[in-house]
């Protein structure tokens, strides 16, 4: 399996090859671009310092005496829980640190760059980025958990090899695979494993970093510990819950291929592009290039969803497969026309960087925005050159994203599921 750089514009081919992690089992290392607070030194501890211990401690002292005597008593034990709170915020920030240094050795970065220079990464990162890094640390536990996997993202694995199997007429090892948002790469890889010719598509940094570490520089499987949701004092059934820790990965991916191997199962290939899923694949070099074209959570990505129907058409064989699955939170409901910032208020964690884009393009960044329905998305595919083959809605019982199976509340989406094939033109 090839983790290559299949970079789309305006960033230039790069395929060094880096990290010991997986590479003895023939990855090559997919180089990701940008800075975030992920490769900030200085901000880092903060992203995953979100409890704000101190402010915490200082509220508790600001009650009256008494109450503070109830909260220390041994049965609750407040100070003591928020001091063993920040010791898994800690192990947190451990795996942070080595995204970090990963990020510095690609980019050939120093840790303490020269002020004001071009270089200097510190103090780089806003508010925003502190969220979208607490995010992406906590999706970790999504895609690279055996707790969030077998929840919430082997039930989409299943459908997915279902229905290329079912319409597809290629064999796997034949059968070119584009999946645009692939986010931390989970799906990417599994798709890989099985067979597949895939390649992702990512436009946020904070995965890009995230994934490539995943991917390409752990040693062993369950090496690192996570606590996804420590970050929260919320809904919680006991401090046992808050403080519920996984390891990651579940799966050493260079150790999965080789087992495959061993076996003499097939192996696809693995490829990463960063950009903009518009503007990298509607170019003619793109046309007619996949077999299969998979979203999910994706759509609803998109100011603008027929720009994205249009590319997935442009970039799709004729008789090739659309596959579909995720909810309609259109992320730029709230727009307005003259903004062009994309800053505004994330309201779910799957959209972590869903509207970054570089400077100087357009596609998400294309003014204008409207939201339809799933039934409406459907009508418009159809008009637009894809006939339907099957469309159901899933239960919510598959439709977490991100969910503590433990919370006191449970917000699961009723996913739409669907696939499409793109029409043969007729001949003249």
């Amino acid at each position: 399996m090839n983790v290559s750089n299949a970079q789309s514009e305006p960033y230039e081919r790069n395929d060094q090859q880096y990290g010991e992690g997986n590479n003895e089992a023939g990855l090559q290392g997919t180089q990701p671009f940008g800075s975030g607070p992920l490769t900030d030194a200085g901000e880092r501890r903060a992203i995953f310092n979100v409890l704000d211990s101190y402010r915490r401690r200082q509220n508790f002292y600001a009650l009256p005496q008494a109450h503070q005597v109830l909260l220390n008593d041994p049965a609750i034990s407040f100070l003591d829980n928020l001091s063993t709170i920040d010791d898994a915020i800690d192990e947190n920030a451990d795996l942070a640190d080595a995204i970090l240094e990963l990020a510095l050795e690609t980019f050939d970065l120093s840790h303490q760059p020269e002020r004001g220079s071009v270089l200097d990464w510190h103090d780089a990162a806003r508010s925003l980025d502190l969220n979208k890094a607490h995010s992406t640390i906590k999706q970790f536990w999504r895609d690279w958990s055996k707790e969030g996997f077998e929840a919430e993202v082997k039930p989409m694995l299943n459908l997915i090899l279902g229905d290329l199997a079912s319409n597809l007429a290629s064999a796997a090892g034949q059968t070119r695979v584009l999946l645009p948002g692939a986010g931390l790469g989970r799906l990417l890889f599994e798709l890989s494993l099985a067979g597949y010719l895939v390649e992702g598509n990512e436009i946020s940094y904070h995965q890009l970093l995230a994934s490539n570490f995943i991917l390409n520089t752990v040693q062993r499987a369950n090496q690192y510990k996570l606590y996804p949701f420590v970050g929260s004092f919320n809904n919680h059934l006991s401090r046992h819950n808050q403080l519920q820790m996984v390891t990651i990965p579940d799966v050493h991916p260079g150790a999965a291929v080789e087992e495959r191997m061993r076996l003499q199962r097939p192996v696809g290939e693995m490829n990463m592009s960063a950009g903009d899923f518009i503007t990298s694949y509607s170019s003619s070099d793109h046309a007619g290039s996949f077999d299969a074209v998979v979203t999910v959570y994706f759509i609803d990505t998109s100011p603008n969803v027929i720009r994205y129907i249009e590319t997935v058409g442009h970039c799709l064989k004729e008789g090739g497969i659309w596959i579909n699955i995720g909810p309609l939170l259109w992320h730029f409901e709230d727009r307005m026309v003259e903004q062009h910032d994309h800053e505004h208020e994330q309201d779910r964690d799957h959209d972590v960087d869903a509207k970054e884009e570089p400077k100087g393009q357009t596609g998400i960044a294309e003014p204008g925005s409207f939201e339809l329905t799933d039934e409406e998305v459907l009508v418009l595919a159809q008009r637009m050159g894809f006939e339907l083959i099957s469309h159901e809605n899933l239960p919510p019982s598959v439709g977490g994203y991100i969910q503590d199976p433990t919370s006191m509340l449970q917000n699961r989406y009723q996913c739409s599921h669907w696939v499409l094939r793109k029409k043969s033109v007729p001949q003249e």
